[in-house]
Parts: structure tokens; C-alpha cells; sequence
């Protein structure tokens, strides 16, 4: 199937992927994500595996050809400081400096920090049923899947240097080499210099000499061979190296490492293979647009995310054009949601040769398993009447949405999840921030005008329920907008909320009224 007739981006991307094989491949074509097990996984890991997910739906449905996904823990990296969020921070200090493998669990449950955190992003993409091959960075230098790589990176040191240094700044420069020792006494491999290479026998000399922060050295001297594990390269080289070990065909990475990424496919081919197929994304932001810090902890993370919405609503919102930065923020969600059911409901009536472009074939199995949703109901209009009705209880506003559009007995379930996610999101961020404001003279006059009309109107026509204000409004030689925004403070007590004519078919005729009465007498 050719992938021309598909447009979004996923696609684009598979069609970017196919062009670098002359010919079927005869074994599975990787593809591969990594994690810096320094921390917990968090929303960026998880955009960087699903968006590789979506890019290998892609190519696997117009190719036919196997697939493989590998998810990279460089836990043979570094602790160069202790995290601020970590226990135990006398024991990590003490360690600073040595393989993120080698330092005793904070947490006391597994064999290594690393171990733990390992087992977290296993736990974190197993239940969001990733499908992948877990590679431990320990485990692959130890293993030798990196032994002829790092014999080629001793053999061409001089050319790796030459490419390198000139983007170091002339400090870094001052002994820098691409292999890291681990010392054979002390256990650093931050402390670590490359003395000397032996290309003929794959050895090198080294001394642990080096102070760097908090980091310590021991004054060792010795020689080690740069296999099996007792060496790790340089993160731009260690990239280089998996690629050319692994034959990775397609790889993401964020903006800031457009550079890195460039330097590490030209040291592939310096080793004598080609750098996969990369694709940069932009970079996730805060509410003031800033870059996500994950020592200072701003941001949603996904945990939060599915306390206030679906899982599926993140998907979508990470679905959309991986090139646009990306603000994550508590106020984005209800717009996320509405969005993502939008896109649910519209895709039924897709042609069947484009429904793989929409973000619900991604979300759901390559569209093995889209669900249906016919209703009118969207995630900001149980968000207004959580709001208006001031329940807590769930059932309640489960029964309002049923009177408000029939259908909605056929999605008891899914209503009944964007109930329980909207309450959890109104108590969290709509009540602290209501605010009814007191309503001036000329302001009370015209909502009594509105109520006025509404008890006259016996029917529940929207349009014509919407009519009214725009007539009062007229009448008093006021903008619609400001009516609307003045209704919304007082009666409501935010500052934006749902058209008037829907406002009052979902909470009723009488609770409209009451609202009213209410914002008229209040002093």
C-alpha cells in the first residue's frame, strides 16, 4: 500500500523510513526510543514512545514489513548530582560519580537506582500496553552487543576527536576522549581520563585523576580493555554506537538535541553504517510558555492528566503536529477533551482510506477498536453544569446530561467516566477560582428582563432560548458580549461559560430561573 494517499504526519514519516531500504529487509526494522534512568519516566518519555508507536503503525500497514521497537535505558550513565526529589541523598553523594548500575537502590526495593527506575518505565509502558524490547545500557556492554562497535570507535579514535572536539569549549577539550573508564578501585567513571589507546589488543590506559563538582577520584592507575563492559563512550558516541549495534532505522528526539543527533550520525558514519531516519520534536512548555523543568516538577504529568481526563485526550493532544510546541497545562484540558470527542465522533463517516490518518486510528489499534460516541455532550458542557447544578454527586448530573440529550443512555459509561474526571476537575480548579460577582443596578435590571422572558417561553427550542439575551441586550443598547460576559460573572462566577440557549436545556428551565433569582438579589 503506498503511503501517499495518507497525509498526517505519522505517514510522512513511515514514507521518510521506506526510502533508505533498496530492498525488503530480511530482519525487523528497529526502531528506538531512550531513557535517562537519572529520574522517574514522565510525559515526555511517554509522548517520544507513543509517537514512535504511531510512526511504526504507519509503516507496518503500507509496507507489511516486521517491526521492532526498542525502548534504551543508558543506565551505564553518570550520577553527577544528587536529585532533589531522591531519599537517601548521603549515600547518593557519596556515590556520585559512579554508573547510575552501580549505586545501591534510595529507594531499598531493587538491586540498583538504575533497577528501580527501570522497573518503573517498564511498569509505566506496560500499562499503557506499549508493545517493545526493553534493552538495559548495562546489559549490552556487558553482554558485548557493543564489542565490534567499540573496537571501530578505538580504531577511528582520532577521526571521532577531530569531529568533536571543535564543539567542545576549549576547557572541555583538555583530555576529553570518547571512552569513559570505569575505574577498577574506586568504581567512577566521571573521574576517569584516557591515558593512552591500544587499538592492537582494544585496551586502554587510564588514570582516576579528574575532579569534577562533588564528584571524587582515587588517583588509580591502570589499563583496561574497552570491552564487556568495563568502559562506556560519551552520550553523542554511546548514540552513535547503539545505532551501528542495533541497526536502528528511526529514531525522535527533542529540538534541543538537533545538534547532538547531527554529530551522532556522522560519527555512524565515520564507523561505516548509516544513522537512522530522525525526526525532531518541539519541546513541552508551561503556562507561561517556559521549557518543562523536571527537577522543578511544573507541568502535568500523565498521572494528573487522567485524574482530570482520559488517557485517550492526552493521546490526541500528542497526536497533533509533534513540530508545535506543546503547552502543558491544567487549562488546556477541557479544550483537549472536547477535541478528542469531536474526533470520535466524526470518525465513522471518514472514507475508510482515510480513517488510518486520524488520531483515533492511532489511539485505538490501528482502528481495530474505535469506539462509538453520537452525543452531542462534550467534556466542556459537563464541566458548565457541574458548575451551575453545584453537585457532588455524580448520578445527579449523569441524569441531567440523560434529559438533556436521550442518546446519552447508549454511553452510560463514558459519560459516566467524564462525570467523575469533570468533578475531580471542578473541585480542583473551577471552585477555588469561582467568584460571583455583585451585579450593578443597570445589571440586575437586564437579567430580570431575561428571567422575565424565560418564564414566558414555554417551549425548550435552543435557538430560540439563545434569542433572549441577544433581544434584552438590544433593548438596553448593550454589546451581546458584554451581556454574555456579565452573565457568566454573575451568575455563573467565571468568566466564560456555555451559550445561553444550551445553558438552559442542560439544567433545566426551573434551575435557570432559580440562578437568576439568585444573582438578582445578591448583595
Amino acid at each position: 500500500m503506498s503511503a501517499t494517499i495518507y497525509k498526517s504526519w505519522p505517514f510522512q514519516e513511515a514514507q521518510k523510513l521506506q526510502k533508505r531500504f533498496k530492498q525488503p529487509p530480511t530482519t525487523p526494522v528497529r526502531f528506538e526510543t531512550g531513557f535517562g534512568p537519572s529520574g522517574l519516566p514522565h510525559i515526555g518519555t511517554f509522548a517520544e514512545v507513543v509517537r514512535t508507536t504511531w510512526v511504526r503503525h504507519a509503516f507496518e500497514l503500507f509496507t507489511g514489513w516486521p517491526t521492532e521497537l526498542v525502548a534504551f535505558s543508558d543506565d551505564m550513565d553518570g550520577l553527577r548530582k544528587v536529585p532533589i526529589n531522591m531519599p537517601n541523598k548521603e549515600m547518593l553523594t557519596e556515590n556520585l560519580g559512579k554508573p547510575l548500575c552501580h549505586i545501591p537502590d534510595p529507594f531499598g526495593e531493587c538491586e540498583s537506582y538504575s533497577a528501580y527506575m527501570n522497573n518503573k518505565l517498564k511498569e509505566f509502558l506496560d500499562a499503557y500496553h506499549f508493545e517493545y524490547h526493553f534493552q538495559s545500557s548495562q546489559e549490552a556492554y556487558t553482554r558485548g552487543d557493543f564489542n565490534e562497535g567499540l573496537s571501530v570507535i578505538l580504531q577511528k579514535v582520532d577521526e571521532i576527536n577531530t569531529l568533536i572536539l571543535p564543539t567542545m569549549s576549549a576547557e572541555k577539550q583538555q583530555g576529553w576522549s570518547p571512552f569513559f573508564p570505569i575505574c577498577e578501585q574506586c568504581g567512577r567513571i566521571y573521574s576517569t581520563r584516557v591515558i593512552r589507546y591500544h587499538p592492537e589488543d582494544n585496551t586502554i590506559d587510564y588514570a582516576c585523576d579528574r575532579a569534577e563538582g562533588l564528584v571524587k577520584s582515587c588517583g588509580h592507575k591502570g589499563n583496561v580493555s574497552v570491552h564487556n563492559g568495563h568502559v562506556k563512550v560519551g552520550w553523542k558516541v554511546d548514540w552513535a554506537l547503539r545505532w551501528y549495534s542495533y541497526e536502528i532505522g528511526y529514531e525522535m528526539y527533542g529540538k534541543d538535541l538537533i545538534e547532538s543527533a547531527n554529530l551522532s550520525g556522522k560519527i555512524t558514519r565515520i564507523m561505516g553504517k548509516q544513522p537512522p531516519t530522525g525526526y525532531f520534536y518541539e519541546l513541552f512548555l508551561d503556562e507561561e510558555g517556559k521549557k518543562i523543568s523536571k527537577s522543578v516538577g511544573k507541568g502535568l504529568t500523565i498521572d494528573t492528566w487522567v485524574n482530570y481526563a482520559p488517557l485517550e485526550s492526552l493521546l490526541y493532544y500528542l497526536f497533533q503536529n509533534p513540530r508545535q510546541a506543546k503547552r502543558l497545562y491544567w487549562g488546556i484540558v477541557p479544550k483537549s477533551v472536547d477535541e478528542y470527542l469531536a474526533d470520535l465522533q466524526a470518525y465513522p463517516s471518514l472514507p475508510a482510506q482515510k480513517q488510518p490518518d486520524a488520531a483515533a486510528w492511532q489511539i485505538f489499534n490501528k482502528g481495530a477498536n474505535v469506539p462509538q460516541y453520537e452525543l452531542s455532550i462534550n467534556f466542556s458542557l459537563i464541566n458548565n453544569l457541574i458548575s451551575a447544578v453545584g453537585t457532588d454527586d455524580n448520578e445527579v448530573i449523569l441524569e441531567y446530561l440523560k434529559r438533556y440529550d436521550p442518546a446519552a443512555d447508549k454511553y452510560t459509561d463514558i459519560l459516566r467516566d467524564l462525570v467523575h474526571k469533570g468533578m475531580n476537575y471542578y473541585r480542583d480548579f473551577i471552585l477555588p477560582n469561582k467568584h460571583f460577582r455583585t451585579p450593578t443596578n443597570e445589571e440586575r435590571a437586564m437579567l430580570q428582563q431575561v428571567r422575565e422572558k424565560l418564564v414566558l417561553y414555554a417551549g425548550d427550542n435552543e435557538d430560540v432560548l439563545q434569542s433572549i439575551p441577544f433581544e434584552v441586550a438590544k433593548a438596553n443598547s448593550v454589546a451581546p458580549g458584554d451581556l454574555f460576559k456579565m452573565f457568566y460573572e454573575v451568575v455563573l462566577g467565571q468568566e466564560r461559560g456555555p451559550r445561553f440557549g444550551t445553558f438552559v436545556r442542560l439544567v433545566g428551565k426551573d434551575r435557570a430561573l432559580t440562578l437568576l433569582a439568585e444573582a438578582i438579589q445578591r448583595d
